[in-house]
Parts: structure tokens; sequence; C-alpha cells
């Protein structure tokens, strides 16, 4: 069966949070898997990381990591600088990464979150940009065993990678087996034409799936095509991790970077929270089921 796994930041709206609190509340739920954003380690004392790694192996449940990149470590950039110190960046979250026993990084990991400041600004060449500096990072990758998984977003929070097509080619020119594609649906229902496609189109490159619904709030509330998405994932024999990433709460930093202007569901207090994502382990334990995944 897929390991099942939800973000930290459904609960939390700031990026640096209690992670042991969280470990407890994923495996008190029934969830393999959390994830959380890689850039806080760097802040982190080796004692604290020691701390909740111990909390992980205690509870069983495995941590996994995704970043947005801030735009001054683009490794996109037209500016030999500001590439040199993305990568120097990407090269640290790594080691920490590491340190914790981590296997993949995902996210905007392969240029800076957002749309380029600027209007003039040539895709391809921030592609090409992009692709020699993940050359570079994913030879510390194959040897520390962490896979990328290069996540297509949508348009008004990327411009390199918005589709499965996009994200199959960048994976197929930095050519290394620790990249694979990440797929997410949310963005998939802004970008792709068809989501089944998209999934096949990855095929054995598919290296994860993050899910929530067409308005980010939790799967199988919303108007998305679950069945679509799970029977081509089956298709696939898709075997990785499917971590949820709803994001329901406005206020702080990550209402803010994720553009939460409303709380999407009345009174969301932490047992409210809790109750959503019970619903949305069950919800997809019984895709799982359904589909001859489980």
């Amino acid at each position: 069966m897929n390991k099942l796994g939800i973000f930290m930041n459904f609960w939390e709206n700031t990026w640096q949070a209690d992670h042991i609190k969280y470990i407890q509340k994923a495996a008190d739920i029934g969830f393999d898997v959390l994830e959380f954003q890689a850039q806080p380690l760097l802040d982190m004392t080796k004692k604290r990381m020691d701390e909740i790694k111990a909390a992980a192996q205690h509870y069983g449940v495995e941590l996994t990591y995704s970043l947005g990149l801030d735009k001054k470590y683009d490794i996109s950039s037209c500016d030999t600088a500001v590439r040199t110190g993305g990568i120097k960046y990407l090269s640290d979250i790594m080691n920490c990464v590491e340190y914790m026993g981590g296997k993949i990084i995902s996210g905007v990991s392969y240029a800076g979150w957002g749309v380029p400041d600027v209007t003039d600004f040539d895709r391809e060449k921030l592609t090409q940009n992009s692709v020699e500096s993940m050359k570079t990072l994913i030879k510390q990758a194959e040897a520390a065993g962490i896979t990328y998984g290069i996540e297509a977003v949508n348009r008004f929070e990327g411009v390199i990678i918005n589709t499965a097509a996009d994200a199959l080619r960048y994976v197929e020119m930095v050519d290394s087996p620790n990249v694979g594609i990440l797929l997410d649906t949310y963005h998939m229902n802004i970008e792709e034409h068809n989501m089944g496609d998209a999934i096949r189109l990855a095929g054995d490159k598919l290296i994860g799936m993050h899910t929530g619904e067409n308005n980010r709030t939790v799967p199988g509330k919303g108007h998305i095509d679950w069945d679509e998405i799970f029977k081509a994932l089956a298709e696939v024999n898709f075997t990785g991790r499917i971590v949820s990433e709803p994001f329901v709460v406005t206020g702080g930093e990550v209402g803010r970077d994720i553009y939460v202007w409303r709380n999407l569901f009345a009174e969301p207090t932490e047992e409210r929270l809790d109750e959503e994502a019970k619903f949305l382990l069950t919800f997809e334990k019984t895709m799982l089921k359904k589909w001859g995944l489980s």
C-alpha cells in the first residue's frame, strides 16, 4: 500500500513550528508520513534535529521535505552569483536532510518560488540554467541517497515547470536516477488538460503525489475526479508516497505565501482540522482500495 501523509502546515500558519507535536498528531490520526518545509532545518541545532528524528522513529512516522525556494537563491537565475548562492544554499539543505535520514526533497527546488519580477525573461534560458545547476546538485543527492521530486506548479507560482510534460522534459535533461516527477492535484487542476493523461505521461518517473482539492481543501470535498486520479495511479503501478497538502486557514506567513485570504471552512479550530485530516485519510484509503493499490 502507498504510504499516506499530510503536510504539517495544514495546521500551522508559520513554516517553523513544533514538529514533534505534529509527528505525534500524524501518528495518532494514522498517517505514515509527515511533510514539512526543509528551510527551517538550517536554523536548528543538531540536538533539536536529533529530538525530531527520535520522535519520528518512536511514532513510526516518515519525515519528508518540501521547499519553495526563495528568489534570492534562484538556481535558474541569469545572474551567476545568484545561481552559485542557490547551489550552496540547496547543498546546505541537503546536508540537513541527509542528517535527518530524509530520502526526498520536493517542491519548487529548481527555481525561485513565484513569477520573475521582470517581463522580458526567457523561459527556455531559465530552464537551461536550472538544469545545469541541478546537474551539480544531483551529484550530492546521489551520494546522500536523496531524490529530488520536481514538482509542476501552476502559472502563478512558477514559470519553468507547470505541467507533467514540463517536468518530464526537465527530468530527462538532468538525467539522474535521483530526480523524478512530483505531481500535485491542486496545480494539475489548473494546468493539465486531463489529469489521468498527465499521470500516465509521467509514468515510471513519477516518484510522489501531493493531493488537494480544486480549491486546496481536503481531498473528497471538491470537484476533482478522484477516480480518474487513482485509476491512472494504478495504471502506472505507482507505489510512492501520497502526501495531502491542503491549505485552508488564513493568516501568518503561510496564509500569505499560499494566498489564503479567507478560511475555507467555518470555525477552523484544531479539533475541526483534526476531523478534516481524519476524513481525508479515510477517503484516500478508500480510493486506494477501490483501485487495487492497497
